[in-house]
């Protein structure tokens, strides 16, 4: 099983002229070792920019990709990566879907696709990450 960051599958479905191309090869290569899946939080961000719930759920099935929910101790590990980002001087807001993302691929033990792996790599520094 993969998990896949907002961000790649952003590259697809707006067919971004610099990572399309990178991330579709990604996806492909991901899906040969197993399932592709998304957390919800991913599915939330994807319903931003459409117009209706079906579109996104069209999208995620033309890519392969699952929405699983995160367990309590995705979110419990989410929390305590949030609480060092602000003990480090990170801004006060809401918990940033990242720490959701990358808390739930570590706690499963899964890798995750991303092309952005900055905050993944200092939060979740056990996380296996697939990444430029």
């Amino acid at each position: 099983m993969t998990f896949v960051d907002t961000n790649v599958l952003l590259d697809l479905l707006k067919a971004d002229p610099h990572w399309a191309v990178w991330s579709e090869r990604n996806l492909d290569r991901a899906v040969a070792r197993g399932p592709l899946v998304a957390t919800d939080i991913v599915f939330a961000e994807l319903c931003v920019g459409s117009p209706a719930i079906e579109d996104v759920d069209e999208f995620l099935g033309s890519v392969g990709v699952s929405i699983t929910s995160c367990p309590k101790a995705g979110l419990f590990l989410a929390a305590k990566a949030y609480l060092e980002y602000r003990r480090r001087g990170g801004l006060r807001t809401g918990i940033l879907p990242d720490f959701f993302i990358g808390a739930h691929a570590a706690v499963v033990g899964a890798p995750l696709l991303t092309r952005d792996p900055r905050r993944y790599r200092t939060y979740f520094p056990t996380l296996e990450l697939i990444a430029p």
